[in-house]
């Protein structure tokens, strides 16, 4: 079997290469402590956009999903975000299953194929009439990627993904992140399906597993006895300000790649250069430690994250520090969840 997207350029995206606008000389003064959470995360189905597919018809609903969905990641490639390469068992919508109605409801049955054996299963879903609605109940249509809602004046179009994100059912599917990246590219192939890595990776599990990108940007509070660097005049430069928000994001997505992926998952010209990038912003910035609190509660049944040497959960929280060039990981127990008072 051949990979034709395989013949891609193989030049390395913003954290691979490590190619920076230089920082303002700076005192790194005070120690800085940092806080890292999530403020925006979404999902989008990356096999969409892998192996160079035909540009989307925009006169189609499906079409106008699919190039709405370009557009946003061809945006991420100007933004230091943060992605994860997840996948989770192949899922399809069975077009020659049953779609079935609840009496009276619009409760909607939709059949499904899971796995790479086509298990028959079903998820049940209860609509609601959209403003612009001129029919009391859809016209549906199944592809095996999507189902679209013809309601009159109306036609809405999500997919599989879409459905099983949000909406309740039983179905266990593990979602296990293979790979960390960040988002910042200035060929913007992210949003093409040319980023070799994930090209790679497409190649190896497109015929069992869906790939999907959870992107996420992240915020970065910092506690030091000197106030945020960020705040100084020096970054009151758009581009410096831009350049410290790499640094940042350069060192968040070293401990990342360490947690779910391992130390050495990456070659030796790469672990070399990130070792030095992380070397040269600890000293810069004199980082002491840094806690990542990653959790997605916006994420609908797809906020639980394993990998391959992390065990599923729905937050991951992680004290970390640079040494040696090195990010150092631990996970952190977690604090108890409040009660809420019963009224």
């Amino acid at each position: 079997m051949t990979f034709p997207e395989l013949a891609a350029p193989t030049s390395q995206p913003h954290s691979e290469q490590y190619h920076v606008l230089p920082l303002p000389p700076l005192d790194p003064g005070a120690p800085q402590s940092w806080m890292v959470s999530v403020a925006d995360a979404k999902y989008h189905w990356y096999d969409l956009v892998a192996g160079f597919p035909e540009t989307p018809d925009i006169r189609d609903p499906i079409g106008r999903y699919q190039r709405r969905m370009q557009f946003e990641l061809e945006a991420l490639a100007t933004k230091h975000h943060l992605f994860f390469a997840v996948i989770r068992p192949r899922v399809r919508f069975d077009i020659k299953g049953a779609i079935q109605w609840g009496f009276f409801s619009l409760k909607l049955t939709l059949p499904l194929l899971l796995g790479a054996d086509e298990a028959r299963e079903s998820i049940t879903i209860e609509l609601k009439v959209p403003f612009a609605a001129t029919m009391k109940k859809p016209t549906v249509m199944l592809t095996p990627n999507f189902v679209t809602l013809n309601w009159g004046g109306l036609i809405e179009a999500f997919s599989i993904h879409d459905i099983l994100q949000n909406y309740a059912h039983a179905l266990k599917i593990p979602s296990k992140v293979v790979y960390v990246g960040q988002t910042r590219d200035d060929d913007a192939r992210l949003s093409k399906g040319r980023l070799p890595a994930l090209q790679k990776l497409h190649a190896q599990h497109s015929e069992h597993f869906d790939t999907l990108l959870l992107v996420q940007q992240l915020d970065v509070q910092v506690s030091c006895a000197d106030g945020d660097p960020a705040e100084a005049p020096q970054y009151a430069d758009p581009l410096a300000a831009d350049a410290l928000q790499g640094e940042r994001m350069d060192v968040v997505e070293a401990a990342l790649i360490h947690y779910f992926e391992g130390a050495a998952t990456r070659n030796h010209e790469q672990r070399t250069l990130r070792a030095a990038r992380l070397g040269a912003v600890q000293a810069g910035q004199n980082l002491a430690q840094f806690t990542i609190d990653l959790q997605y509660p916006e994420l609908g049944r797809y906020n639980y994250l394993c990998s391959g040497q992390v065990d599923s959960a729905r937050r991951h929280l992680l004290s970390c520090y640079i040494a040696d060039g090195q990010a150092k990981v631990a996970p952190m127990p977690l604090p108890p969840q409040t009660k809420t008072a019963k009224g």
